[in-house]
């Protein structure tokens, strides 16, 4: 079964995602499968613009795109399996893809939305939420960080909304991502067979005309929720997470004690300290990067995360595998992070992450403009 399928209709390509099972999780061969459709129809005249949704077990749309196939990353690392380092370098490639597609390109982001997800969304010029939507960047829960290109567009969220997504893993509902710029219409999800028939509808008009309709009838609903102060949104958040440090966030966080900031605080705790460090520095450097470069960024970032040589890990004693192990592997939800407590990190386990391992001329994203 093909996990990738397509079709074209009338002038417009359609993309559905097709790994229920697993939440539509992206293995190796559908980032393949789909960087390959986007460059044959980049290329097409007939084709004017694409779109892309995910399925459930129940029929289509219900679920986007949980993130990249963790399992994978798992089993990968144990093996030493080369198809790891693949699958992080032909992933981002296919995220700037996306970001820079000179055709109109749809998300529909019902559902999931999170990790590789959000990948394969970011970048479009539409990103259609809903009611059901969930979205998310929950890597730092498994000693990972927010990649495909999250140190770019988290940290252009208004104020520190980035860092906090970023750091806690916060998930989202439709209306919220509106309001801090990561969705551009909110649509019912009962609207959504109707909206997608639109765009492959024969009458005539072209893939532009077809997008504007989309907008017209979301304009009501994405209006309101512009305006929607986000409920998970204290009115300290930018206070906290615009401290300069994670400890410092901590303390502030501490020092309020109570709702949203004892919750937070909980949050933070059972994140992995090291990554959290990471996280902060990847965000406050993606803020003045380019895409191309905060992906070649995250690409060095992703290697020392599995090979984690400063600080003697790799495979097993990985703090990525280790929290993959916890999550999804065993399930016990009981990581063994290393060191174990945030005020133990230092700047010297920080830093060399943002060592790239590779020469600029030998980088396997050297290629991205």
């Amino acid at each position: 079964m093909s996990h990738i399928l397509h079709e074209v209709v009338g002038s417009v390509g359609l993309i559905t995602l097709n790994r229920p099972e697993a939440l539509n999780a992206l293995s190796l061969g559908m980032v393949r499968d789909l960087s390959a459709l986007l460059l044959q129809w980049r290329d097409d005249d007939s084709i004017e613009a694409v779109a892309v949704r995910g399925c459930n077990k129940a029929g289509v749309f219900g679920a986007f795109c949980a993130g990249g196939d963790i399992r994978f990353f798992h089993q990968a690392a144990l093996a030493g399996d080369p198809q790891l380092e693949d699958f992080f370098s032909e992933e981002y490639t296919l995220n700037h893809l996306i970001h820079h597609y000179p055709k109109p390109y749809v998300a529909f982001m019902d559902g999931i939305v999170m990790g590789g997800g959000m990948g394969i969304s970011q970048g479009a010029s539409l990103r259609i939420v809903t009611e059901r939507t969930k979205m998310a960047m929950p890597e730092t829960n498994i000693g990972l960080f927010p990649d495909v290109g999250g140190g770019y567009f988290l940290s252009r969220c208004p104020g520190h909304v980035g860092e906090y997504l970023a750091l806690t893993g916060q998930m989202i509902q439709g209306g919220d991502a509106i309001a801090v710029g990561l969705a551009d219409v909110l649509a019912n999800s009962a609207e959504l067979p109707q909206l997608w028939a639109l765009l492959s509808a024969a009458d005539g008009r072209t893939a532009a005309e077809k997008i504007s309709e989309i907008r017209k009838l979301t304009l009501s609903a994405s209006r309101a929720a512009e305006t929607v102060q986000p409920a998970w949104r204290d009115v300290s958040l930018d206070a906290v997470f615009g401290l300069q440090s994670v400890p410092a966030m901590v303390e502030a966080l501490a020092k309020a004690g109570e709702g949203w900031s004892a919750q937070t605080l909980d949050t933070l705790r059972h994140r992995s300290p090291l990554m959290l460090h990471v996280v902060l520095e990847q965000l406050r450097r993606g803020r003045s990067l380019s895409l191309a470069d905060d992906l070649r960024m995250e690409r060095d970032l992703v290697r020392h995360c599995f090979h984690t040589r400063h600080l003697q890990r790799s495979g097993a004693s990985s703090e990525t595998v280790e929290g993959i192990r916890a999550l999804a592997v065993d399930k016990d939800h009981q990581p063994r992070w290393q060191p174990a407590r945030i005020e133990d990190i230092t700047s010297e386990m920080v830093a060399p992450f943002f060592v790239s391992p590779w020469p600029a001329e030998g980088h396997p994203l050297q290629h991205l403009a």
